[in-house]
């Protein structure tokens, strides 16, 4: 599969995850090739830190894992998409999704 691969200048794609039973988007996170094959062989997703320029397994600390039930490649092979099943909140902050701050007109 990495072959296939669109990967960005640093070795990188960027991976949406969504809850497989209600579709909410939970967060984005990036992987390498590294990243992908530790997520499809433990069932468990894995990321590349950017910041940390290492592995890393989500929830690997907090108990919060997500739990793979299914991953797709977009059709121009430049971002995974990956239904999971979440074991707790998402976000760092504590918030279940990444994606809980509105944006407004003001």
């Amino acid at each position: 599969m990495e072959d296939e691969l669109k990967l960005d200048s640093q070795g990188l794609l960027p991976a949406v995850i969504q809850d497989v039973d209600t579709n909410e988007v939970l967060m984005l996170g990036y992987m390498n090739p590294e990243s992908m094959e530790l997520t499809r062989n433990t069932g468990e997703v894995w990321f590349y830190s950017r910041s940390r320029q290492e592995l890393w397994n989500k929830g690997a600390t907090s108990g919060n894992k997500l739990i793979v039930e299914g991953m797709w490649l977009d059709c121009d092979n430049d971002t995974i998409l990956i239904k999971a099943k979440p074991m707790g909140p998402v976000c760092h902050t504590g918030e279940r999704t990444c994606f809980f701050k509105p944006i407004t007109k003001d």
